[in-house]
C-alpha cells in the first residue's frame, strides 16, 4: 500500500509544516461529503494512533488513518498552481466517479 506525492506537493507540504513546528507530519485523509460520497482531507498531524500507517518521502511524514487506506491508496498527490489558484490534485485509482466540481468522489461498493 502508498501514497505517492510528487515534488511541488512534497514542497508544499514541507513549507506547510515549516510554519508548524510542533506538527509531526501532514495527515491525508477522507470523510463523507458532497453529492459523490467522500472528500479528500489534508492537515497537520497532531499525533499519531496505532491504527495510522505512516508514509515517509523526503523527509516528510504523510499519516493515513487504516480505515481509509483502503479508499486511497495507490493515490498521487500533486499541488498545482493556476493563475490566481492553488490545490492539491488528487489521482486516485480507486475513484469510480467524481461530482462535476471535483469535490467529491466515489468508489466501488466492495473496497
Amino acid at each position: 500500500m502508498s501514497i505517492q506525492l510528487t515534488p511541488a506537493a512534497r514542497q508544499r507540504m514541507h513549507d506547510f509544516l515549516a510554519k508548524a513546528p510542533a506538527a509531526l507530519g501532514v495527515r491525508f485523509g477522507i470523510k463523507r461529503t458532497g453529492c459523490s460520497g467522500f472528500g479528500y482531507t489534508v492537515d497537520l498531524a497532531e499525533a499519531i494512533a496505532e491504527n495510522d500507517a505512516v508514509f515517509e518521502q523526503d523527509g516528510l511524514r504523510l499519516v493515513v488513518d487504516r480505515k481509509a487506506l483502503p479508499f486511497v491508496d495507490g493515490t498521487e498527490i500533486d499541488f498545482q498552481r493556476q493563475g490566481l489558484n492553488a490545490s492539491f490534485v488528487f489521482r486516485n485509482p480507486n475513484a469510480t466517479g467524481e461530482c462535476g466540481c471535483g469535490e467529491s468522489f466515489t468508489v466501488a461498493t466492495d473496497v
